[in-house]
């Protein structure tokens, strides 16, 4: 983890492209050599300091790579200077197109891939991987036709297959994203019927 200089922050925030930003400043930019600076604002900044968010996201991210499951690739990890626990991580995007962009975009083409969607699940959990954050706009669909993944600084690694009531609560935060960004006419019933089917094989 690098201090990344006031300056070098404001160079970035002027010549980049603010992708995603709430209340409390910019969350995601894309920097003109085309990486990606995720800035992570911490709450409680002494903790962030103990444990930076920016140092477990790339932790996540090499967990990920190590299961084999495609993602970003982290470059470094940074501390902002003068921003007293915020810290950041600049990395490669991984270059695809989210299932939310192709459910509102191209809903046949979605409809097409929900068999495999739900699989893609099933393999997860099956890896014993827990992502809260599990939902179409984090879910990347690959040229290659496989999937990946991003946006997982809340991803936990069980190490065995997730149990039931962890699956449950899985959905249930899908259930709650649809709700969030009213997302209508998602087929949800299909996707588990899916899901359960692949339980099985």
């Amino acid at each position: 983890m690098r201090t990344a200089p006031a300056s070098e922050l404001e160079n970035w925030l002027s010549t980049g492209e603010i992708l995603e930003q709430d209340s409390r400043g910019p969350k995601v930019v894309q920097l003109n050599d085309g990486t990606f600076l995720k800035i992570f604002r911490n709450k409680r900044p002494l903790l962030a300091r103990w444990r930076p968010d920016a140092k477990r996201f790339i932790e996540n991210a090499q967990k990920l790579q190590d299961l084999g499951i495609a993602t970003l690739q982290p470059i470094e990890g940074l501390w902002l200077q003068r921003h007293n626990g915020i810290s950041a991580c600049r990395y490669q995007p991984l270059d695809g197109t989210s299932l939310e962009q192709i459910f509102k975009q191209e809903r046949l083409r979605f409809d097409e891939l929900l068999p495999a969607f739900a699989s893609y699940i099933a393999y997860l959990h099956q890896l014993g991987i827990y992502f809260r954050s599990l939902h179409l706009g984090n879910v990347l669909l690959l040229a290659d036709g496989q999937f990946g993944l991003i946006d997982f600084l809340d991803i936990k690694f069980n190490g065995r297959p997730l149990s039931q009531a962890l699956v449950q609560r899985n959905f249930s935060h899908l259930r709650n994203y649809l709700k969030r960004r009213k997302i209508q006419d998602f087929p949800m019933q299909e996707l588990l019927n899916a899901y359960k089917t692949r339980q099985l094989h």
